[in-house]
């Protein structure tokens, strides 16, 4: 086969260990054809191929976000963000001019709030005092808390409280009414509905699907955001992306935006599995595994929450927070429930995906994995913890050799990118900042590691991540927890399709391989660790089509 696009005069970084290195790649078919010198690249151009010169700069295999939730970052887009700023005055101006903006919208909702914006914890008083009389609500950057308004709790109906499941709160005051915290997605999933934007939600509040089903119309205004969020991520040069909030509708929005010639990335969708459901839910899980298995599409693991987040002292740990004696919270799965989860999974096949962000989530869930090993055999499973942002000294060495793969998200880790040192840091306590987002300490002991972003949490770009990953500080009483830069990239290539079971895929320029590129805007390796955020995207090519060009 003749070559469609060839790019030449490239410093190619494959993450093809047999050729690491190359000066040009040609695509054709949606395949890699060929990779190596220009002369040998050039010579195989067809008649109308087109000739890309990227004059130095470093081409990549495509990247692959090994975490995000691109329903939710698409649907955000158009919302309010509110990320680094701080004091009431600023956040009154930032409504006043989004409501002046808005002014026939339902809910005026804002992102990448911070658990220290104001001088003291926020309350619907706060926002009460910012715009009285519109339902306006606020999200948390980690998306685990929600601070709403009077208008917002009445309208939602949760003014008066609200029966949730275990971990999820409407937080209660003296007075009888909700303060306007909202702790975890059961507890805000009322307020976000008033936006319109319940169906998107479902992935991750529930995992169950619209009911009743959605309208032609309905399902078009639902995939033009889904459609938003991959134009976005083809921006920063994503090719493949696991989301990690999922059901069937999900799936159906993507496999639409398919035939719509829209589907720009490969994405890999979850069921999600909640406290309350039955063994039996996996029937769905494999239902959505057996009808969703392609190069674009794939379903096949299962995701579950055991925890929630540091700043909201929701984390499960194993010691008490500083300070608050007798509080460590609780696992949202009792350890033998989800080794219980964990066996049956496995045996049916499926991989697992658990976050956990506390030391003691983090525990339960190797224990869980440890179980299903004991029960089917350790197989070649490339179960997965989300996140581990605090974990035991003594569980280190137990994800390399249960086969368990860190999910690790650079931007998170506390005065790296966009979360500042405090508040975490302060409720994760001095005493423990040795063992907070480690990173190469686990490699060192054998876990496989894949990086990820957890848009919309943090920004989706993964040359801010890899500059994040680049330039993280070590903590007081902590070694040195970065990766080099090639092992990081990596980590944003191959690391992450192997880790979703798709290297046979994409992940690498290798001959044969899906034609995933990313070309940036200059020679990552040339410049210094903190210029890195600095570089661009210049080419995205997905399956041989280009889907973003600057």
């Amino acid at each position: 086969m003749q070559a469609e696009l060839i790019i030449t005069n490239a410093r190619v970084l494959t993450m093809d260990p047999n050729r690491p290195r190359a000066e040009a790649i040609a695509l054709g078919g949606g395949r890699i054809l060929a990779v190596g010198s220009r002369q040998r690249v050039e010579a195989i151009a067809g008649p109308n191929c087109q000739v890309i010169d990227a004059d130095g700069r470093t081409v990549l295999p495509g990247f692959v976000e090994s975490h995000l939730h691109l329903v939710l970052g698409g649907a955000e887009l158009t919302h309010l963000q509110v990320g680094g700023l701080y004091g009431f005055d600023a956040l009154h101006r930032a409504f006043a001019d989004f409501s002046a903006k808005n002014r026939d919208a339902p809910l005026l909702m804002a992102q990448g709030a911070g658990y220290a914006m104001l001088d003291h914890p926020m309350t619907r008083a706060d926002l009460d005092a910012m715009v009285p009389d519109r339902p306006i609500a606020m999200a948390a950057a980690d998306h685990h808390t929600v601070w709403a308004n009077t208008a917002a709790l009445r309208a939602a109906g949760i003014l008066h409280g609200l029966v949730c499941p275990h971990g999820h709160e409407v937080v209660m005051g003296p007075d009888g009414l909700a303060t306007g915290e909202l702790r975890e997605f059961e507890a805000f999933a009322p307020v976000v509905a008033l936006g319109g934007e319940a169906r998107l939600n479902l992935g991750i509040a529930t995992g169950e699907e619209p009911t009743p089903w959605p309208s032609d119309a309905e399902m078009a205004i639902d995939r033009a955001k889904v459609a938003a969020g991959l134009r976005h991520c083809a921006m920063h040069g994503i090719t493949s992306m696991v989301n990690m909030d999922g059901n069937r509708f999900t799936l159906d929005l993507l496999d639409g935006l398919r035939r719509q010639g829209l589907l720009t990335a490969r994405v890999k969708v979850p069921f999600h599995y909640k406290p309350h459901m039955e063994l039996s839910a996996l029937d769905r899980a494999e239902a959505m595994s057996r009808d969703y298995n392609d190069d674009w599409l794939q379903s096949g693991f299962v995701k579950l929450f055991m925890d929630g987040v540091i700043d909201s002292r929701t984390a499960y740990m194993l010691n008490d927070y500083p300070g608050m004696s007798g509080h460590r919270a609780e696992p949202l799965f009792a350890p033998a429930r989800f080794a219980e989860i964990a066996v049956e999974a496995d045996r049916r096949g499926l991989q697992i995906a658990v976050h956990a962000i506390g030391d003691g989530a983090v525990r339960n869930t190797i224990d869980g994995y440890e179980a299903a090993a004991r029960a089917n055999g350790l197989r070649d499973m490339r179960h997965r913890i989300e996140h581990i942002e605090l974990i035991d000294q003594a569980d280190v060495p137990r994800l390399g050799a249960l086969g368990i793969v860190a999910s690790l998200q650079p931007p998170h880790a506390p005065g790296t990118m966009d979360f500042a040192l405090l508040p975490t840091m302060e409720v994760i306590g001095a005493t423990r900042w040795a063992d907070a987002y480690l990173c190469r300490s686990l490699v060192e002991q054998g876990a496989k590691v894949a990086f990820a972003s957890d848009w919309p949490v943090t920004d989706v770009s993964v040359l801010r991540g890899l500059g994040a990953s680049q330039t993280r500080p070590p903590y007081s009483g902590g070694v040195d927890e970065r990766l080099g830069l090639m092992e990081s990239l990596h980590a944003y290539t191959a690391g992450g399709a192997w880790a979703a079971h798709r290297e046979a895929v994409t992940g690498s320029l290798s001959v044969g391989l899906a034609a995933d590129v990313v070309m940036l805007t200059g020679d990552v390796e040339a410049v210094a660790p903190e210029s890195i955020a600095e570089l661009g995207v210049a080419l995205t090519i997905c399956g041989g089509q280009i889907t973003y060009s600057c």
